[in-house]
């Protein structure tokens, strides 16, 4: 692969104090940029994997669309269609690459992102107005779907292809424990000594193995022996 190194920034992932020390990159003669944050597929990603300017953007864009669901609203478009252009248009903007910054979101980012599907539910069912949170979810038929539900429900999907032999992630996943130990789960969980500098594979290991294993769709491998 030839690189375009006008194009080319270095980020570093990990705390300043250890970051700071590190030699920049070079090519051919050319000082490689470092930059304290990228775009990278559609995900902004910063050197201190705090997130703040991917919830940003993403939240930033999803209210843009809501724009468009108030016009639909005006137009007295149903209800039904106006929940269907909602999941199939602003929810994505939501949900797009989840597996890589779901686990790490704080509190506060959660919400925010949370607030989206509000404003949304409200525009289509305005006198929903007044309603705590669980029940303009029953309304609009998603039962306890909060958008931080779903985050997880796609992290729990997308770690079961992984565990898949086919997959071409598999390989990031730790050899399988011996069979023939009475293990609580297929995969040994990889320690992590910080939750924010912790990869989603890690992460998955020790929060969604359970789920897998005592799932019927699951092929029956993955059952400690």
């Amino acid at each position: 692969m030839v690189l375009n190194l006008t194009k080319t920034k270095e980020v570093v992932l990990g705390p300043p104090s250890i970051t700071s020390n590190l030699l920049s990159i070079s090519a051919s003669s050319y000082q490689i940029q470092r930059a304290s944050e990228a775009k990278l597929l559609g995900v902004h990603i910063d050197s201190n994997l705090s997130w703040h300017t991917h919830v940003e953007a993403i939240v930033s864009k999803a209210i843009q669309r809501l724009y468009f669901l108030k016009q639909l609203k005006r137009a007295r478009v149903p209800h039904a269609q106006l929940l269907h252009f909602y999941i199939s248009v602003i929810r994505p903007v939501l949900e797009y690459a989840v597996p890589v910054w779901h686990h790490l979101l704080t509190k506060s980012q959660t919400n925010s992102i949370e607030s989206v599907q509000k404003r949304a539910l409200r525009i289509i069912y305005p006198f929903s107005n007044d309603m705590p949170c669980s029940n303009y979810l029953d309304l609009a038929d998603l039962d306890s779907y909060t958008v931080s539900t779903q985050r997880n429900e796609l992290s729990h999907k997308f770690f079961h292809s992984i565990v898949q032999p086919t997959s071409s992630l598999h390989c990031l996943l730790p050899p399988p424990r011996d069979p023939d130990l009475l293990a609580p789960t297929k995969f040994p969980r990889i320690p992590s000594q910080t939750k924010k500098y912790q990869s989603f594979v890690s992460y998955a290991l020790s929060r969604y193995q359970t789920y897998i294993l005592s799932s019927p769709l699951m092929d029956h491998t993955l059952h400690p022996q």
